[in-house]
């Protein structure tokens, strides 16, 4: 079934200048892009969208780290999207990581990993309405 998952590229991805190689990465793995933009998360932003985790140790610096430089939110479409993205971008500890993967090839730690990626579809579609109107999103039929 095809449907969407959230990518974010963190700051420590624009701060690298890895954008470009990312997507690349992305794209070569068959997803399509329908929405991209570059953002500054404030700290009440970054706190609505991580709220799952405001009970864990790692919140504040999680804010911290999201909010000290640009991100850009990206709405991927492919079959099985979620799942896939997820085996793209590898283990949240870029040293669990398998070989080839995002967090394997440029992340520095488990906090600065590059990458965010939704981890379910009930997820996905929160996360994406999050950052992205429905107007904002393109509707792509064909595509190949």
């Amino acid at each position: 079934m095809t449907n969407r998952t959230l990518a974010i590229l963190k700051p420590d991805c624009v701060r690298k200048e890895l954008i470009g190689k990312v997507i690349s990465q992305i794209q070569s793995a068959g997803f399509r892009i329908l929405g991209l933009k570059m953002v500054r998360l404030t700290e009440d932003t970054a706190k609505g969208f991580y709220e799952v985790h405001k009970e864990r140790q790692f919140f504040k610096d999680l804010i911290s780290y999201m909010t000290s430089g640009p991100c850009l939110p990206i709405v991927l479409e492919k079959e099985n999207a979620v799942e896939e993205f997820r085996k793209l971008i590898g283990a949240t500890d870029p040293a669990k990581a398998e070989e080839g993967t995002i967090r394997k090839l440029y992340a520095e730690n488990i906090q600065e990993n590059i990458v965010h990626g939704s981890d379910s579809n009930e997820n996905a579609m929160k996360e994406i309405s999050h950052f992205f109107s429905r107007r904002e999103l393109l509707e792509i039929n064909g595509w190949n």
